[in-house]
């Protein structure tokens, strides 16, 4: 018995650990004043590794009080998925969106349904929406930071890019 609770701390205290770049959006939050110049850093042909694969990420510059992008997962020299999506200009703050699709193009989510987060906060160079982060390392290398669940579990995965 006593194995067992040691062993539940520690998984408690992975688990609280693996989340240090990204902040959970919460009820009663309120997303603050923010506007698209504020990401614009964003914007670009980025490229890295992830998944045992190559990841890439095209950003639009700030547009119709949007920036939009695309994001595939190559590995094995075919493609395992795609996201669409970007971040709006919602009244007076930011909202990032996006959906999946598998390698035919088919979606993840229902017709109208999309992945919302809402901004959390933005400090120095990095943006922070509910479990998505974005981190300007410099003008040429960007991380992106994101919780993924998966049967229940929760994990925080770091995207390191490039700019190409």
């Amino acid at each position: 018995m006593k194995n067992l609770v040691i062993i539940v701390f520690l998984i408690a205290l992975t688990s609280c650990k693996a989340q240090t770049n990204t902040i959970q959006f919460k009820e009663g939050m309120t997303s603050p004043k923010a506007d698209l110049s504020q990401v614009a850093w964003i914007q670009g042909h980025w490229k890295g590794e992830a998944f045992g694969g190559i990841t890439e990420e095209i950003w639009s510059p700030p547009l119709g009080d949007s920036m939009m992008f695309s994001f595939k997962l190559v590995s094995n020299g075919q493609v395992v998925f795609y996201e669409l999506g970007g971040i709006r200009q919602v009244d007076d703050t930011l909202l990032f969106q996006l959906k999946h699709f598998g390698n035919d193009f088919k979606g993840w989510e229902d017709k109208d349904e999309t992945v919302d987060a809402k901004l959390v906060k933005i400090e120095n160079n990095r943006v922070y929406f509910d479990q998505f982060t974005f981190e300007k390392i410099s003008d040429s290398e960007i991380n992106i930071y994101v919780v993924i669940e998966d049967n229940g579990e929760t994990e925080e995965v770091a995207f390191n890019y490039k700019k190409q």
